[in-house]
């Protein structure tokens, strides 16, 4: 590979990277936006919703590592407030595959021919 494409990949791999962290950005505003369980977005409101909870404790962790305030990886502590993290997640996400589920329902229900016919 010679310096000129070299370079080439370089920017490709550049602009490929800009243009994902843009997608990223715009996917944490959109689930930021929405509620918990608010899957009228379509199946990319369950992307914009865990790109906004992991931004989220990001902001998190940075905050407790600028303060020096963190728990030590592991402790009672950091756990606990893991689980609770993890908690709510999970039951946001149940939230929002039960929409789904009725949303798949409903169609299926719509597609069967009528029985009383």
């Amino acid at each position: 590979m010679n310096d000129e494409e070299f370079m080439k990949f370089l920017a490709a791999w550049a602009l490929v990277h800009e243009t994902a962290d843009e997608g990223w950005k715009a996917a944490v505003e959109r689930g930021a936006a929405q509620g918990a369980g608010d899957m009228e977005g379509g199946p990319d409101a369950f992307v914009d919703g865990l790109a906004a909870a992991v931004a989220r404790r990001k902001e998190q962790l940075k905050a407790d590592l600028a303060s020096g305030s963190g728990d030590e990886p592991g402790s009672n502590l950091d756990v606990g407030q893991s689980l609770d993290d993890l908690r709510f997640e999970v039951a946001s996400l149940r939230g929002r595959l039960e929409s789904m589920q009725a949303s798949v329902d409903a169609l299926v229900e719509a597609r069967q021919p009528d029985k009383d016919a």
